[in-house]
């Protein structure tokens, strides 16, 4: 078995929103990942829970 290669991990950033709509309404929570320095590596989601929410 050949030893693992080790894989550059890019840079990443996150930012966290609050986004709320329907004139103040409905309120949700979106997380953005990025790659630093590519504008075609990100990842959005509007589905963040605390983690204290499943406990």
């Amino acid at each position: 078995m050949a030893p693992a290669q080790k894989t550059p991990v890019p840079a990443l950033t996150s930012e966290a929103y609050r986004i709320t709509v329907d004139e103040g309404r409905e309120t949700f929570y979106a997380l953005s990942i990025e790659e630093v320095g590519n504008d075609e590596a990100w990842l959005m989601s509007d589905t963040v829970c605390a983690l204290a929410e499943y406990r």
